[in-house]
């Protein structure tokens, strides 16, 4: 009777530990895949092969932007755009102006304005002014207003002032909005919006799904590898009790 009874309550603890790893392995594939399926979606991957972005995004790094519309950018995204008057090539800069806006450059505390706001800019390179050069700009309807981080070592919207948009480009050139650092793993990471625009009419940009989805992703792993690691211990637990 008790051989019996512990046959049943091993072959009861095989069958349990089956389901469980399969359910594991089968919820952790749907939130791998799909996080994954949905991030191919979403998002592409950018290097950016200059330091006109230090320290924010260092040269050579690998970067993940959302593809969003033009309408959808604020001041302090930094974006993906393409413009022939400043290349063939797509390249990556921080809005600092948006439509009427007035973009000057610098107040006596060496500080970027818009709308004649002082706008503090704790993520450029050096401790300098925010521009080596001063510059006044009015950015047309439709337009946004670009500058590197690194601002001595960036060719951006001080240098095309000249031409017919004020070194501004379309809002339609922009091809997605820079969320997060995919390489090198020291700098991973989310890009944080700065607080020092959204004071400013229209705010800034909410972040993307770019942390949920990874999150999806690192535990789609780990159900699946734990799920299919469970199966075979849970069995061999079961013969050993027999």
């Amino acid at each position: 009777m008790s051989s019996s009874t512990e046959r049943t309550t091993d072959g009861r603890g095989r069958t349990t530990g089956s389901v469980l790893s399969g359910l594991a392995v089968a919820v952790g594939c749907v939130l791998f895949l799909g996080a994954f399926v949905w991030g191919a979606l979403l998002y592409r991957p950018y290097t950016v092969p200059t330091d006109s972005m230090a320290p924010t995004i260092a040269p050579g790094a690998r970067v993940l932007a959302e593809k969003v519309s033009g309408s959808e950018i604020r001041r302090g995204d930094v974006v993906v755009f393409k413009d022939t008057t400043w290349g063939d090539l797509p390249m990556v800069k921080r809005v600092v102006g948006v439509d009427g806006d007035k973009v000057a450059c610098c107040t006596k505390k060496g500080l970027l304005t818009v709308n004649g706001t002082p706008v503090e800019e704790p993520y450029l390179q050096g401790a300098g002014p925010a521009s080596p050069i001063g510059f006044k700009a009015v950015v047309p309807t439709g337009q946004l207003f670009l500058l590197g981080d690194h601002r001595n070592d960036s060719l951006d919207s001080r240098v095309h002032l000249t031409d017919g948009d004020h070194g501004a480009v379309p809002r339609s050139a922009v091809e997605a909005r820079v969320d997060a650092r995919a390489w090198p793993l020291d700098s991973l990471g989310v890009l944080q919006r700065p607080e020092s625009f959204a004071a400013l009419p229209g705010g800034i940009s909410q972040p993307g799904p770019v942390q949920p989805l990874v999150l999806a992703v690192v535990a789609g792993a780990v159900l699946i590898l734990g799920g299919a690691a469970y199966g075979p211990i849970a069995r061999r637990k079961g013969r050993g009790r027999g």
